[in-house]
């Protein structure tokens, strides 16, 4: 089994989930009392969310650089950045430690195309729906067309990521919200929609939607283990 290393605390909240997906699957998989070969270098992601908001990224990629380069003394086999949001930082991060970085993009795209959607719909940090990043890797890898809500709404999400669900607050006015934007979105054609935030899927749950939802943070967890346990399967 490969060592994985882990960027975590982007939130903790989701951090824990991605902890306890990884090792659910392994322990599926391979049966018995195994589990899964971790490093989690768990960030204070109080500074990492100023700077976003003031839009310091030299200062967000310094930072993240050399949580990599932490995980590459401790001699892991491979890099999951567990958030959506520092995935515009993955190929700096593959070229800085020189390893695989298990892209939430790529596990995401892989899911729409094999459900046969083309047009979707994306939620998530305001910046990941405005920055390319997120939506160009979907298009040129996958000929995935994102659509994203109008900028009051994209404000809107974003105040609930990161002054609700990222302090560990569900709310049913929030949730509602976040459910009527979709409905929005779906009334402009989309065939599902991407919970490009790893916080969302915490409040919106599968049974909330009557066509498809993709939950980034289930999906990028179980590329993972598909990496990790590459030779053993």
């Amino acid at each position: 089994m490969k060592l994985l290393g882990i960027v975590g605390g982007m939130s903790w909240e989701s951090t824990i989930v991605y902890y306890r997906l990884i090792n659910e699957a392994v322990r599926d998989r391979l049966g018995g009392l195994h589990s899964a070969r971790l490093v989690l270098s768990s960030v204070e992601f109080q500074g990492y969310a100023d700077d976003m908001a003031a839009g310091r990224w030299d200062e967000v990629e310094r930072n993240l650089l050399s949580e990599a380069d932490r995980l590459v003394a401790s001699g892991v086999d491979g890099i999951l950045i567990a958030t959506n949001t520092m995935h515009m930082f993955a190929e700096a991060i593959a070229e800085r430690s020189g390893l695989p970085v298990i892209h939430i993009a790529d596990a995401t795209g892989r899911a729409i195309v094999g459900a046969g959607a083309g047009h979707i719909g994306l939620l998530g940090t305001r910046y990941s729906m405005e920055k390319g990043f997120y939506k160009d890797r979907l298009a040129e890898r996958f000929g995935i067309e994102a659509l994203v809500p109008d900028e009051s709404e994209r404000l809107e999400i974003n105040r609930i990521i990161f002054s609700e669900l990222c302090e560990g607050r569900f709310l049913d006015s929030s949730k509602r919200r976040l459910l009527e934007i979709i409905k929005t979105l779906r009334e402009k054609g989309i065939e599902g929609v991407v919970l490009g935030c790893t916080e969302l899927p915490l409040i919106l749950k599968p049974d909330d939607f009557d066509f498809p939802l993709w939950d980034t943070l289930g999906l990028h967890a179980f590329a993972a283990v598909d990496f990790m346990l590459k030779e053993e399967c």
